[in-house]
């Protein structure tokens, strides 16, 4: 029997394997697609399917700088402990080598690795390793120079908190510590004119509902509200932020006085984002006695 292109499809997404472990079930029971189910199941390749639906949190954040080029790539397991895995590091890893080649996450889900899609090479390691697994997220940067650096680093490159740091001018002891600000503070754009126009304004009503409740005349609280709208830009943005190292200086300042422009960033957090349900201790219990 032939084997379709729609039939792999159909096999695929009921069941979370890999294409090709698709299309070889399919082959192997001459198209039964219940037959193809089972095959999958004796060879342990089934098992995705049933751990998609799980929240994957934890993860790794992973950084690959090459030349004038750095990509941050996230990739979210269910928890920790897959996290320090040597097997689920190294997928991460070619992950990240493999985002170097392309522009964003779908374009990274379709890429080649070791012979399979990213997306598929994702799905067999849920098999194997038996949690939920997700490519969630990739950002790609370029500058004169590019600078990396991973807070709480599970091994090299790979971490919670993964930074990249594009600036023309300067050096790479520079560049880290910046990277290491950015990872410590959590900037929200690089300057004022990079800030989300929306988040922006929605700030300047809060400021204003709150400077209302004083009571105070119109005219005073506009001039109130440019004195906060200004704080808020200093603190949000990273070239006005007060920089960490030295709190005397901004940002910005310091990299100016270093011979340097910051020109990009990049910070990519594990999980930030997600809603974990959380349960209590008793209810955890009670849900693992029921299998």
């Amino acid at each position: 029997m032939a084997i379709t292109a729609s039939m792999v499809k159909e096999l695929r997404d009921s069941t979370g394997a890999g294409m090709m472990d698709a299309k070889k079930a399919l082959t192997e029971t001459d198209g039964d697609m219940e037959a193809a189910v089972d095959w999958l199941r004796t060879k342990g390749l089934a098992k995705a399917a049933k751990k998609s639906g799980r929240t994957a949190a934890e993860g790794l954040v992973a950084v690959v700088v090459d030349g004038i080029t750095g990509v941050a790539v996230e990739v979210n397991s269910e928890t920790d402990f897959v996290a320090k895995n040597a097997e689920f590091q190294d997928m991460v890893g070619g992950i990240a080598n493999a985002a170097l080649g392309v522009d964003d996450v779908e374009a990274l889900s379709a890429a080649d690795l070791g012979g399979k899609s990213v997306a598929d090479t994702v799905t067999d390691k849920i098999a194997t390793i038996g949690e939920n697994m997700t490519l969630r997220r990739m950002r790609k940067i370029s500058g004169g120079t590019v600078v990396s650096y991973v807070h709480n680093a599970a091994t090299a490159g790979m971490g919670k908190i993964g930074v990249l740091v594009a600036m023309d001018g300067g050096d790479e002891a520079l560049g880290k510590q910046v990277a290491m600000h950015i990872a410590a503070v959590n900037p929200a754009a690089l300057s004022e004119a990079d800030l989300d126009p929306a988040v922006v304004e929605k700030e300047k009503q809060v400021q204003m509902d709150i400077a209302r409740e004083s009571g105070k005349p119109e005219q005073v609280i506009e001039k109130m509200i440019v004195g906060r709208m200004k704080k808020f830009v200093a603190e949000s943005t990273l070239l006005n932020q007060s920089f960490v190292v030295n709190p005397d200086l901004t940002v910005g300042k310091a990299a100016e006085e270093a011979g340097a422009t910051i020109t990009g960033f990049v910070r990519l957090e594990v999980g930030e984002g997600i809603e974990v349900e959380k349960e209590d201790f008793a209810a955890e219990v009670a849900k693992a006695a029921q299998g």
